[in-house]
């Protein structure tokens, strides 16, 4: 009867790159490989890395990351061109895919992480890389892969989000279990998860970065997904900040408060004394100025219609 610590799937699970990178010495020379062939799909037993041909490796169907930094990429080639590749990627064996010539039988490899090295070193003309290769079931690379990309500090808001909701999804992983192995708050998990809640379209401006995390956790309030569809248009119409759009969004939420709060505003204006003040900030700064006044308490909020009237602004009141 097979036993827990005898599974593969359930002793991996979890357990993170360190668990699956022994460490190595430093100074480790790569272990040349001319001519990967059937016999070499045995991984090195201490972590020595092997230089494999960048054409025997393949892409990792699990990568969570969809973009990639052209200009940093370029900037990595370059490094890579001048010094070599100083951290190995990792990859495991697979079978050969498609025909090949009588009496060829090379190893395939797939990427389990490194994959900006992989393409980089692509672009800087090299032929082989070092890689450090294991032997490693699909879901062991699925988690890996998700975990690896989830501690890096440049994927999108969406990126993270659906690598989250793969990490619960197919692993049923909590939010508390998903926020240790990746080192975050589990509040900032489950914000993450609830992007996946946007309508398609609004997780397209949330990715290409015309819509901010901000701006998505603001229109989330809404939970309808055609009234968020809706406002995200309007708020990119009106480029309008996240606190504009969290204020926008408790007018939709509860329009009859954003009415009293209006007729609020129009019955302190007609109070001579706010009204006189009023008078004399637009004369003096040349803008439309509305003071919103409660028992001696409130703001005083100027409007300006374009950078010039900003600027002009700024210099009026001391600022550079």
């Amino acid at each position: 009867m097979a036993t827990a610590s005898s599974d593969p799937k359930r002793r991996a699970l979890g357990k993170g790159l360190e668990s699956l990178l022994p460490s190595r010495p430093a100074a480790a020379k790569p272990a040349v490989v001319p001519a990967v062939t059937a016999a070499a799909v045995a991984p090195e037993p201490a972590g020595k890395p092997l230089e494999i041909p960048l054409d025997h490796i393949e892409r990792n169907p699990w990568q969570t990351r969809s973009h990639f930094d052209e200009a940093a990429l370029m900037e990595l080639a370059g490094s890579i061109a001048a010094t070599g590749v100083v951290q190995p990627i990792l990859v495991r064996p697979i079978k050969p895919s498609g025909m090949l010539p009588p009496g060829e039988n090379p190893v395939r490899y797939q990427l389990i992480t490194g994959e900006r090295r992989w393409l980089a070193s692509r672009k800087a003309g090299k032929e082989t890389v070092p890689a450090i290769v294991r032997q490693v079931a699909d879901e062991q690379v699925l988690e890996m892969t998700i975990v690896e990309n989830l501690q890096r500090v440049d994927l999108n808001p969406m990126e993270q989000a659906r690598a989250y909701y793969r990490l619960s999804s197919e692993f049923r992983l909590t939010q508390e279990q998903m926020a240790i192995r990746t080192g975050k708050e589990r509040a900032s998990v489950g914000n993450f998860l609830r992007l996946m809640k946007l309508p398609e379209s609004v997780q397209a401006k949330v990715e290409s970065a015309e819509l901010s995390f901000g701006h998505a956790r603001a229109l989330l309030a809404l939970d309808d997904p055609e009234l968020i569809a809706s406002a995200a248009q309007k708020v990119l119409a009106l480029s309008l900040s996240v606190r504009q759009t969290e204020n926008y969004v408790q007018g939709l939420i509860n329009p009859e408060g954003r009415e009293r709060k209006q007729k609020l505003v129009e019955a302190q204006a007609e109070d001579p004394n706010v009204r006189e003040a009023e008078g004399r900030l637009r004369r003096a700064l040349g803008l439309k100025v509305r003071i919103e006044d409660k028992k001696g308490k409130g703001k005083v909020i100027i409007e300006y219609a374009g950078l010039e009237d900003f600027d002009a602004l700024l210099s009026m009141l001391g600022g550079e």
